[in-house]
């Protein structure tokens, strides 16, 4: 870890499943100071507890800050002496922005803007936000706001030449905070059937240490105003719903099928197929750069168009599509998962 070596991170939202990621995978290491900003202060306090405990030796090394993205100033208030960002902080839940579509503009949108102001304004090194699939070809208010998120960090990146500004997008992130595994679980043990919206529905999922590597590499590999992504693969929801019956015992008969929610929709993009045209293979990674044209568009027709990448759109149907027990053996590499498992046996 020898780039945060003594170094101050902000973590916005920081004490969702991100955030605890990053904790676990950083607080031991030569960083300086992790800094915790989100607005619930009983989630703070939990987390402040949870790695005193655990970690006391590192403990000491997290400081929390009481705000809102929504209020720049409490934002400003947290980013004296920061060198690097990572901007977690969303309203996340699909059905929820649907009913209130205002309130996810302020938290993603604005919200964003206030923290890139407040980072440029405080000479921030490098921040990078964290976007979703949901943002390629939205049709849903979570999706929209996270696509006008992203043209906000990109537009802030044009301008802003101290800070580095990337952006990564990635699909469902299993065992996170309000995601659907922990559900089929408790349902499982509370004997109840377990509800699939769709059972054809595909989704990209990856781990928490997974996305944590991208948001790691868009740091160090992503050029300002990037959206990087990882080549995640996916599943069927029946797939995913499958394998975690036959972890943990449960008659796949169980499954009931209770529709598509408010905004929900059959696959999910990672790159659409505009973006696949200058779109860069990094290996596991790809990364679509920020288009530097200003806003003189006459000599662009002067000058032609350069030849476009053969990739086309990169969604949860034309990626590696995964088997139950594929899928069973992703589960069990979460440590979410063996300690489930271990209830049973205690």
């Amino acid at each position: 870890m020898s780039l945060f070596k003594g170094k101050n991170l902000l973590i916005t939202g920081g004490t969702g499943s991100f955030g605890n990621a990053v904790l676990n995978r950083f607080l031991r290491t030569d960083i300086g100071e992790i800094r915790i900003l989100s607005r619930d202060e009983k989630k703070q306090d939990d987390m402040r507890h949870e790695f005193q405990v655990r970690m006391p030796d590192a403990a000491d090394k997290i400081k929390f800050y009481i705000g809102d993205v929504r209020d720049i100033q409490s934002v400003q208030n947290a980013m004296h002496g920061v060198d690097y960002i990572f901007h977690a902080a969303a309203l996340k839940q699909v059905p929820s922005c649907e009913f209130f579509p205002i309130e996810a503009v302020k938290t993603n949108v604005l919200g964003t803007e206030n923290v890139l102001t407040a980072a440029i304004e405080a000479g921030v090194k490098n921040v990078v936000c964290l976007s979703t699939d949901k943002a390629a070809y939205p049709v849903n208010a979570m999706g929209t706001s996270k696509a006008m998120m992203e043209k906000v960090i990109v537009a802030k990146s044009r301008t802003a030449s101290a800070t580095k500004i990337c952006c990564t997008r990635y699909g469902n992130v299993m065992c996170s905070r309000g995601s659907v595994i922990p559900l089929w679980i408790d349902q499982i043990k509370a004997g109840n059937p377990i509800t699939v919206t769709d059972p054809n529905m595909t989704r990209f999922i990856m781990s928490l240490d997974e996305a944590v590597d991208l948001v790691l590499f868009a740091f160090e590999h992503g050029e300002s105003g990037d959206i990087l992504v990882q080549k995640a693969p996916a599943c069927t929801i029946k797939t995913q719903a499958e394998a975690v019956c036959e972890l943990f015992g449960a008659d796949k008969n169980i499954i009931k099928v209770i529709g598509i929610r408010h905004g929900e929709k059959m696959y999910e993009t990672l790159l659409t197929n505009e973006e696949c045209a200058n779109a860069v293979d990094m290996g596991k990674f790809y990364r679509v750069p920020c288009d530097k044209r200003g806003l003189n568009y006459d000599k662009y027709f002067k000058v032609g168009d350069k030849e476009r990448n053969t990739l086309t759109e990169f969604n949860s149907n034309n990626t590696d599509l995964l088997n139950i027990e594929q899928v069973k053996e992703k589960l069990l590499s979460l440590q979410y998962i063996r300690d489930r498992l271990d209830e049973e046996n205690s």
